[in-house]
């Protein structure tokens, strides 16, 4: 049986339930079942425990599909002699925090993030963290053998309500963080619009919010639906942004906060409804980050702005390193910087993973908005909002993504052959300016009065696609910039650079 083309980064991801569109569903029965058993050996060799001596977590988010995996996952592992701790509905953060707080050897959480309704998808955790993409390679590989073993007495399932308990560290997180005369009740007087996207980060409004005495009653979508009858849950998202954004202006809240459907991505929107994402999010992590980490590395993806590093650098005396695509490569950036005796407190993607050294590198949305509201309490004593700490952050004026499709079947060849070849004309070129700090394909600068901005061309870890980000702070001049590529490109057999040459025509 052939499984690594479910491999997508650290994650298995799949079709799980059939429809007109794709009729066969790749996350059967079996196949969980041969994957969770390959990962219960794996975890076996790790920690040198029996499997008798094990206890995993289990636990999913609000697809359709999460139930029949569930069983199937709790089936296998069970029959393998392990114990098992039923979380059901739980964030992903909360399920590897279970290794911490209820000393599971392992977890794994059911989720395939912002993803649509018929996929689904296996996330696993041991006490280090999330598993590495050679550690998941290992593992399918492993469960392409159809490995099933049977133990003569099952191991224990205990459901717990887990979430519960973790909504109780981020209630004590804030009451210990704003210290309010009021200590119970630090949070009286805000109002707060929480909107899960139909995830399961409707707790957060519910269980964390509530009752530490925040207004919540402008909330939206809390209720776990695994079909998103609302929107996209995803913060990248410009209607799911939107839809946080007119609840938080029309209910004059305080401050709006989305989550994706797991909850290991958040974003934000302000009193005026300024949404604070992308750029904007990493910056507003840093200010916190920061603070008792002066001169700290802030460590993020490869597309952030020209603004977002002079901010870090100049307003906040960080470092910025801008790294490569994927939450996972920004992290073990920060934790290989750490190891080397580098303090490197944040580790961030634009897409919103956010996560803090404190936290055990931990890329948890739920965390990134408890710093925030623990910080906007403690700015309205001094009569201040959020996004105070943010307004000297430089805004582009004008971005565009673009995305072209490698039409050759060795796609990575034809990729990084481009790569090289603009970063060798650019250091050739007089009005090119290469990025000396690049990590991540080929990012290039303009600094005249037409451009003034850049372009990202990066070639995506999985898919024969190549992303390209650009910037300007002039008018127009993001179609400059393209025009200038595509004179670079035009000749070039391989990609398909038709959403450029319409993006240039539409100008």
């Amino acid at each position: 049986m052939k499984l690594m083309h479910l491999k997508s980064g650290t994650d298995v991801r799949g079709v799980a339930v059939a429809t007109e569109k794709h009729p066969e569903i790749q996350l059967t029965d079996d196949v969980v079942k041969y994957i969770s058993t390959a990962f219960i050996k794996f975890l076996s060799e790790k920690t040198g425990k029996a499997y008798s001596d094990l206890t995993v977590s289990v636990g999913h988010d609000s697809r359709i599909s999460a139930d029949r995996i569930r069983d199937a996952v709790i089936s296998v592992v069970s029959d393998m002699g392990v114990s098992i701790l039923n979380c059901s509905y739980c964030s992903t953060p909360a399920m590897f925090m279970t290794t911490v707080t209820r000393n599971c050897d392992g977890a794994i959480q059911i989720t395939a993030s912002h993803h649509p309704f018929d996929r689904n998808g296996l996330k696993f955790f041991t006490r280090d963290g999330g598993l590495s993409g050679d550690e998941l390679k290992s593992i399918l590989a492993e469960a392409e053998n159809e490995p099933c073993e049977r133990t003569e007495k099952t191991g224990a399932v205990t459901p717990i309500d887990y979430i519960s308990e973790y909504a109780e560290l981020l209630r004590n997180m804030i009451k210990q963080g704003v210290n309010a005369e009021n200590y119970e009740k630090p949070l009286d007087g805000f109002k707060i619009s929480v909107d899960a996207g139909n995830g399961v980060g409707g707790f957060y409004a519910t269980k964390v919010l509530a009752p530490l005495g925040a207004d919540v009653s402008a909330s939206q979508f809390l209720e776990p639906d695994g079909m998103f009858p609302n929107h996209i849950p995803n913060p990248e998202n410009k209607v799911a942004m939107e839809f946080i954004r007119k609840a938080t202006v029309e209910n004059n809240c305080d401050l709006g906060v989305i989550f994706d459907t797991d909850v290991d991505r958040a974003s934000c929107v302000d009193e005026k409804g300024e949404e604070i994402n992308r750029n904007a999010i990493v910056a507003l992590a840093s200010v916190i980050a920061l603070e008792g980490n002066e001169g700290g590395s802030i460590v993020t993806d490869s597309v952030t702005s020209d603004g977002l590093r002079e901010f870090i650098e100049e307003k906040l005396g960080g470092k910025h390193i801008r790294f490569k695509r994927g939450y996972k490569n920004v992290i073990d950036e920060a934790i290989r910087r750490t190891n080397l005796g580098e303090n490197s407190p944040l580790a961030i993607e634009t897409s919103g993973h956010a996560a803090f050294k404190e936290n055990y590198y931990l890329d948890d949305g739920a965390y990134l908005v408890t710093k925030i509201i623990i910080k906007a309490a403690v700015l309205r004593k001094e009569n201040k909002k959020i996004g105070d700490c943010i307004a000297d952050l430089k805004k582009p004026l004008e971005e565009k993504e673009l995305r072209f499709n490698i039409t050759e079947e060795d796609f990575r060849e034809i990729g990084e052959k481009l790569i090289e070849d603009i970063k060798q004309l650019a250091e050739e070129s007089d009005e090119m300016i290469l990025a000396p700090d690049n990590y991540e394909g080929v990012r290039v600068s303009f600094k005249d009065e037409n451009r003034n901005g850049w372009f990202l061309l990066r070639l995506s870890v999985h898919d024969p696609v190549m992303p390209f980000n650009t910037e300007s702070d002039s008018e127009g001049g993001c179609i400059e910039i393209c025009k200038t590529f595509y004179e670079i490109v035009k000749n070039v057999k391989g990609v398909d650079f038709t959403p450029l040459q319409d993006f240039i025509k539409m100008s």
